[in-house]
């Protein structure tokens, strides 16, 4: 809410300078395709980033179908008027070693079967590509055999197969035979302290402790251990189509974000080792 009011504030600050005074209700309903934009160019000029700029863009639409509903003032003008595009975001997958080093901490601090519950969670995630929802998503029928696929409903209902590492099959029966509650085949695979379904929350709060424990960025969540199942992929070789597939992607141009992190990785080895990066 401070953000929205900020941005009307900011857009009648600049009409009053723009319109060389205080803007009433018949201003609004006059203006043009050209005062937006010259609003958005102002912004520009201020360096507000993109994102800022759709948002303003964002309140403006919202303020003015108020306007509309209430009978104030109506303006058609604005839904002519193109939101700035906001560059596509980056993954930011976790290093191998993090990841790795990730893992080898879950059982640590907690008791031995959530520890073992939770180390199986991350090791779907990361062995698998899944969503934090789709791996507490799964029940018990659906438990993952070593070399065998497993049958996923992603977004939109739409399933896809995903093959099972020997590891990722060892992590999840070593929890099962652990965890002390009972686990009909129809219900959920993972489970709370007291038997119920587990929360996505308290996995994102265990990641958050194991961050803090590894001092690992912010980045480091949950969702970005499936970032790290496609880039490594991705690096080790892995054609995007296929990366596609396993992640259950419906565009591979939502696949190809992760050739920019493979790109971004090498350019930064660049920058590190080659004796001639740093020459003027």
């Amino acid at each position: 809410m401070a953000a929205y009011g900020g941005d009307l504030a900011r857009f009648f600050d600049f009409l009053t300078g723009h319109l060389g005074g205080s803007p009433d209700l018949a201003d609004l309903a006059g203006l043009r395709g050209a005062d937006f934009r010259a609003y958005l160019a102002h912004r520009a000029a201020a360096d507000s980033a993109a994102s800022s700029m759709a948002r303003a863009m964002s309140v403006l639409r919202s303020f003015f179908r108020f306007l509309d509903r209430r009978g104030l003032a109506h303006n058609a003008t604005l839904s002519a008027v193109r939101t700035p595009k906001l560059p596509a975001a980056i993954p930011k997958p976790l290093s191998a070693t993090d990841a790795c080093d990730l893992l080898d901490r879950a059982t640590s601090g907690a008791a031995p079967w959530v520890g073992k519950r939770d180390l199986a969670i991350f090791i779907l995630l990361y062995g698998c590509g899944l969503r934090l929802s789709e791996a507490l998503g799964l029940a018990r029928r659906t438990v993952p055999l070593a070399g065998g696929m497993m049958r996923i409903a992603g977004k939109g209902n739409k399933e896809r197969l995903v093959p099972v590492l020997p590891v990722v099959a060892a992590a999840v029966a070593d929890y099962i035979g652990a965890c002390p509650h009972q686990l009909p085949v129809e219900d959920p695979l993972f489970r709370g302290v007291r038997g119920g379904p587990l929360h996505p929350r308290l996995v994102q709060e265990r990641m958050a402790e194991l961050r803090r424990q590894l001092q690992l960025p912010d980045t480091a969540t949950p969702h970005a251990l499936r970032h790290s199942f496609a880039t490594h992929l991705l690096v080790g070789g892995g054609d995007l189509r296929t990366i596609q597939e396993l992640l259950g992607h419906a565009s591979l141009s939502t696949t190809q974000r992760y050739t920019a992190v493979d790109t971004a990785h090498l350019t930064e080895v660049y920058d590190n080792a080659h004796p001639r990066a740093k020459t003027p």
